[in-house]
Formats: structure tokens, sequence, C-alpha cells
């Protein structure tokens, strides 16, 4: 015990807790810190430098500084740092996962898989930052030539969440960097310690000063709203609720900057009278307890078949029941803590309306008592439309399934959201699968599988969950701007 407690904090010690800005550690001017704690037990892990306003202001003007100089630093190069990084993130997966796990309470085997998945973006990227290409044609007319080019859309400000620290920050700096782009970074306050070990890791890969800059603060609207109002940033890319989402967009309007934004999820999961229920489940299994549900494409809304219904319901409140809970660091360990007390919270009271309004409880349903924030795998049945839970992100480990008649009845249902971001459909039917993906009012579809993100595909959605995409090949055009020159040719 008292080694793996030494270990824990050999990992956390190693990583630098100030303000990285333009190639340097250093501490918040006001000298203020905030604590970063273990979800787990409540233990404080480190205290992290508190940016303040003027703080956000110098790191944007480290990315302004360093923008013309970056911009021009050949493809190639730019492509070799990501790389170069990639190859670092492997090496160290094992101190990166449990950091990640003490500061955000996932499991280690998660927390290892995160890292993978955080790396993938910087060797996808790292191949996309060679392949940033233009156009030229002869115009309709014959008279003249168009040139098209594809530079850097300038300096950026990226704003990443806590519930997959790593890998939601390799996403949105992986492209930046092979664009050609400048940025400053605002990691979640909740779990900062993962991005600083990632700048810590860009620098060592050979990324010049003042390329990235990152801020930590307790406080990020009085340091956002400033930098976002300057007009030296270009680009603002963010990961997190709706409600912030469109106060961003908002302050973003004034300078009428490029965003990208990753917002909430209200994702349903149809099954089918005819999907293969072994298929099915493990499919749940994946969509709703990946990061603890912790996710915003953690399946939400369970729409099931009612000739289905029950057995489904009973063999996933088999699985979830089975699930070992505990610190995230411990063997075994597959259900971890909610990111804190608020979080917990709102679980428990979307559980306790939904029970309420007449729903019925297969497994879990209730706070584990003890320390840290835990709530255990939890499977309603005959949840109501009425029930909150239905219509808000749950973001913990609760699976509320509900019954359907006919593919109209599932599609409506689905739909019937302010949201957008992902949907699950199971289904034998090769034909009714094509007509229920094509009517689904979402950015992302798993068709028979639980897991929608990859870094080769563009992540995003549509209505409320968002703007714009992340990953694939789509996902550096969002750190591109299209220039056009018209060529006069000789008569």
């Amino acid at each position: 015990m008292l080694e793996e407690l030494a270990r824990e904090e050999k990992v956390v010690s190693s990583v630098p807790t100030g303000l990285f800005i333009d190639g340097a550690w250093r501490p918040a001017e006001t000298g203020a810190t905030f604590a970063v704690e273990d979800p787990s037990t409540g233990r404080v892990l480190a205290h992290v430098a508190d940016a303040s306003p003027a703080d956000g202001m110098q790191a944007l003007e480290a990315a302004a500084k360093a923008q013309t100089s970056w911009a021009a630093v050949p493809p190639r190069e730019r492509s070799d740092i990501l790389r170069r990084a990639y190859d670092l993130l492997l090496e160290r997966q094992e101190d990166l996962a449990l950091l990640m796990t003490l500061e955000m309470g996932k499991p280690l085997s998660e927390a290892r898989g995160e890292v993978v998945y955080a790396a993938e973006f910087f060797r996808w990227f790292s191949e996309e930052a060679v392949r940033i290409d233009g156009g030229f044609a002869t115009a309709p007319n014959g008279q003249g030539r168009l040139l098209v080019m594809k530079e850097p859309v300038g300096p950026c400000i990226l704003i990443t969440p806590w519930n997959f620290p790593l890998a939601m920050g390799t996403r949105k700096i992986g492209p930046a960097v092979a664009a050609g782009c400048t940025m400053v970074v605002k990691p979640a306050e909740q779990t900062p310690l993962s991005l600083l070990a990632l700048a810590g890791i860009l620098q060592e890969a050979g990324l010049p000063d003042g390329v990235l800059n990152v801020v930590t603060t307790a406080d990020p609207a009085p340091m956002m709203e400033p930098m976002i109002r300057d007009g030296r940033a270009r680009k603002l890319s963010f990961t997190g609720s709706t409600a912030v989402g469109r106060k961003l967009l908002e302050q973003c309007a004034d300078q009428v900057m490029r965003t990208s934004m990753e917002l909430g999820g209200n994702a349903p999961f149809l099954v089918f009278e005819d999907a293969d229920l072994d298929v099915a489940v493990e499919g749940a299994m994946q969509a709703k307890m990946r990061n603890i549900g912790e996710a915003c494409t953690a399946a939400n809304r369970f729409y099931v078949h009612s000739s289905v219904a029950d057995e489904f319901a009973r063999r996933l409140g088999e699985r979830m029941a089975a699930l070992p809970i505990g610190r995230g660091v411990e063997d075994g360990v597959v259900v971890g803590p909610l990111i804190d007390g608020d979080a917990r919270a709102k679980v428990a009271s979307l559980v306790d309306d939904a029970v309420r309004r007449g729903a019925g409880v297969v497994v879990g349903g209730a706070p584990l008592d003890g320390e840290g924030y835990f709530y255990p795998p939890t499977v309603l049945t005959n949840v109501p439309e009425d029930a909150v839970m239905r219509h808000e992100e749950i973001f913990g480990p609760v699976a509320p399934v509900a019954t359907f008649e006919t593919e109209e009845e599932a599609i409506a249902a689905a739909n019937d959201t302010e949201f957008g971001l992902a949907t699950y459909v199971f289904t034998r039917d090769l034909d009714r699968a094509f007509r229920v993906c094509e009517r689904l009012e979402t950015g992302m579809i798993g068709l028979n599988q639980g897991i929608v993100s990859n870094p080769a595909a563009p992540f995003g959605g549509v209505k409320h969950s968002g703007l714009g995409r992340e990953g694939g090949r789509v996902g550096i055009e969002e750190f591109l701007e299209t220039k056009y020159i018209a060529i006069a040719t000789p008569a």
C-alpha cells in the first residue's frame, strides 16, 4: 500500500503545476493556486496555478507573436513533431494513465486506452500535415486561372473538458499543430494535470516556444472572455456543455471568430425486435459504461422493442450488477467514481425523479456510502416520457429503458430532442438499418456497435450538439482558411 501511494505521489509530483506560456513554466501573476482532487477519496493531489485575466492575455500575446514564424515551418517538420509526441505518449503510457485515473477517476484499464486513443490523434494529424492541398483550374470561360490555397486560420483558443482530459487535448492540438496554428489551451479545472503533462511532452518533442500555451484556472469566464473579444485569436474550439457553448458563441460573434463546438448529447439506443441481443447488450455496455457513463456520446435513452425489452433489461442488469466498483487504481475495478459531488447528486436526482414517476429499478438506484463520489451501475425499466432523464444528459452509469412498437415510433422518439450527437442502432435487417440511419437527426451512428469515436472519423453533432467536426480528414479543415487567387492569362 505504501509503495503504491509513493508511486502515485511520484507521478503527480513529476507534472509541472504552473502556467506554460511562451515555452516557460511560471506561477500565476497573483501567485494564486487551486486544488486538484482525487474523486475517489477527496484527497488533494496537487495545487495548480490559478491564472488571472492578465495571465490569459500574456498567453494570447505569446501565441500571436509566434504565429507568423510557426506558419512558415514546413509541413514535414510539423508532422515530425507530432510523430515524436505520439511516440512519447506511448512510451509513457503507464504514468500518464495513472495520472489520469488519479485526477479523473476512470479505471486504469480505460485510462491506458485513452492514452493510446490520444496518441492516435497525433499520429493521424502528423500524416494530415503533409497532405494539406488546394487547387488549380482554368476559369470556365478560359480567360484566366483559378488558384486555391489553404492557410492556417491563425491563433486559436482551445477549451478542453474533464472527462477525456488527454484525448480531447490531442484531438484539438493535433490539427492545430498540423495546420500551422498557434494556440492557448484552457484545460478543465477538475483535470488539468494530464494536459500539463502533455504540454511538457510536446515541448520535449520539439514544439517551438509560443506555439502551445496552457493556462489553468478555477474560474474560466473572467479569463476567457477578454481573450475571445481581443481580436487576435481567430478560432475557438470548445468541448463541453451546450449552455456554456451558447455563451461562448455570443462572445465569438463580436469578432466573427471561427468556432468548433462539441456540445451536449442525449444519445438514443435503439434495439429492434430482430436484433442479436448478445450483440445489443454488449453494445449497451460499451455505449453506457465507457468512462463510467461520463461521455457526451454515452447512451442516454434506451428504446427497446416491447417483444424483447424484458429480456434485454434482464441481461443488461446482470452485466451491470457484476461490475466491480472502487478506486480506479485498484486491480479489477471497472467502475470508478463520478467526477465530483455535484455530478453524483445530479445522477441521484435524475434516478429518484424517474422512480417517483413509475420507473422500476432492476439494479442499483442509490448512491454508495463512504468516501468518494461513487454511484452504482443502474438499470431502470418503464421509464416514462415525462421523466427528466429522458430529456437531459445523465452523465453517469444509469441505463433507462423504455419500449416501442413500430419503427416509426422508434425514430420519432430518437429524434425528439434538441440534441443530435450520437445514436446507436441494433438490427439484423439491412434494409431497416439504412432506412433508420438515414432518418435519424444525428451526427454519428453506431450500427450494431457501441463505440463511434475514431481518430480517422469525423466527430461531431447537429442541432444543439454543436458545430464543426473533429478528427478524420475534415478535422484539419477546421484550422485552415481558403484563399483564392484569380490569375490573368495573356490574351
